[in-house]
């Protein structure tokens, strides 16, 4: 009876360490320790597991988590930023196979229909988290290319997937002796995880992370229903509401639905080009440095493109120069900039930026008539104004932040090439705009000599 409440009281402390994990993780200043605080939780709820299963001899367990602890933490300290969006794409493909082997080993045990419905859910909602994570893996790292890919009938098919998955789970909790109909339903989902991913463009990319973490967390939920185990439930539980709630915000970003992002085939659409008035007027670093000398107030609006040229140090040096030249400085953070949702708050806090100078797009839209230099790095769609002043763009209405309103905006660009979601910017033609072409960290280290 000991035994049984310390077991159970150590799945309480375990569900308490997430929650509070979980919260801390909000914030970059106590992300690390939220981190922690979430993974002590991790290792006492396996610990709890293995002792309410009566698991005695699990040399192999602990090899594995060495094993895998091993290969996380070179994982973790190896890549680089512009890589994270598909490590985490990997971790949710990862976390979705692991719950879906869970429902599988759960075959063992079965004793009701209950357990074999809560078996299907967690190998078909992990079978799709699987796959669909592999397919974001390889837009986002353009191992296949990024933009939509459709075809003729593609939701009639994907409406037989559905129907066949269901009649096959239909299939094994009647007869569940029959392994086929398991294996229709494992093939199925897995086939279904593509089709899901493949029809959404790249540029939707960050909505797509985060719908995936939530469908690990539900695959988790399942999982957890079918092995008879509350802290999975829990944790599952978490995440999944977590990630809905996350995507959820993200679209209201986008000025879009959930539904428009998985079935419009955003990058396939078809929009009239308007052909965009004005001129490109390039500036030097010598000329910009000149104007960010005489600035008074400064806006840093981040993209991928600073992710690419790992320029959030050498940006985080000019910030301090301008603010010791008088200058104000703050960061306008867009929700879906970058290729994952907070990508830029991560590596701006990697920099050490302090966290009250970055900006949202609602707190930063309001200042920007009063600021005297914009400096876009590396951003496109994010500061696209076709999003208010072309109706035939397909991010017309989405929310951006609006650089344009700013005396003065300078564009780091590496060249005139369309951003991710491949959509001509106006921004570069306007009479404020000066694009200071280049690697954006040497642009930067450029201005910082300059200063220095």
């Amino acid at each position: 009876m000991e035994t049984n409440l310390l077991i159970q009281l150590g799945y309480v402390v375990a569900a308490g360490l997430f929650v509070f994990g979980l919260k801390m993780l909000g914030s970059p200043d106590t992300a690390r320790k939220g981190n922690g605080i979430s993974a002590v939780g991790m290792l006492l709820a396996i610990v709890a597991a293995l002792l309410d299963q009566g698991i005695v001899q699990y040399e192999f367990i602990l090899g594995g988590m060495i094993v895998g602890g091993a290969i996380g933490a070179v994982a973790a300290r190896s890549v680089a930023m512009t890589s994270m969006p598909e490590l985490v794409a990997l971790f949710n493909g990862v976390g979705g196979a692991a719950s879906g082997l869970v429902g599988v080993s759960a075959l063992s045990i079965a004793t009701g229909n209950f357990q074999y419905v809560t078996i299907i859910l967690s190998i078909l909602i992990g079978g799709v988290t699987f796959t669909g994570s592999l397919i974001a893996y390889g837009k986002l790292s353009e191992m296949i290319g990024s933009g939509a890919i459709t075809f003729a009938g593609q939701k009639f098919v994907n409406g037989l997937i559905v129907l066949g998955i269901l009649y096959s789970a239909a299939m094994f909790v009647t007869t569940p002796s029959d392994p086929t109909w398991l294996y229709a339903v494992v093939g199925l989902s897995l086939l279904f995880g593509v089709m899901v991913v493949i029809p959404i463009g790249g540029a939707d990319m960050p909505v797509v992370i985060s719908l995936l973490n939530s469908y690990s967390g539900l695959a988790a939920c399942a999982a957890g229903f079918a092995v008879d185990n509350n802290v999975l439930i829990v944790a599952g539980s978490l995440v999944g509401a977590s990630g809905i709630i996350l995507t959820q915000i993200m679209c209201k970003a986008m000025n879009r639905s959930l539904s428009n992002v998985l079935f419009s085939g955003f990058a396939s659409v078809s929009t009239t080009v308007t052909e965009v008035e004005g001129e490109i007027k390039p500036i030097s670093v010598e000329d910009a440095y000149y104007v960010l000398e005489a600035a008074t107030n400064v806006a840093i609006i981040p993209g991928y493109g600073m992710a690419v040229a790992q320029a959030q140090h050498v940006v985080k040096e000019l910030m301090e120069l301008l603010e010791a030249n008088g200058c104000e400085v703050n960061y306008g953070i867009h929700p879906v900039a970058g290729r994952m949702p907070g990508h830029m708050n991560v590596l701006l806090a990697e920099a050490d930026v302090p966290y009250d100078q970055l900006l949202e797009m609602d707190e930063i839209n309001p200042r920007m008539e009063s600021v005297d230099v914009a400096i876009v790095i590396g951003a496109n769609d994010v500061v696209n104004p076709a999003a208010r002043e072309v109706e035939s763009s397909p991010i017309y209405g989405m929310p951006v932040i609006n650089v344009s309103d700013a005396r003065t905006v300078f564009v780091l660009k590496r060249s005139m090439a369309s951003g991710f979601a491949g959509i001509e910017n106006p921004l570069f033609y306007k009479d404020n705009a000066r694009m200071l072409f280049g690697d954006a960290k040497e642009s930067i280290g450029g201005l910082v000599r300059e200063f220095s």
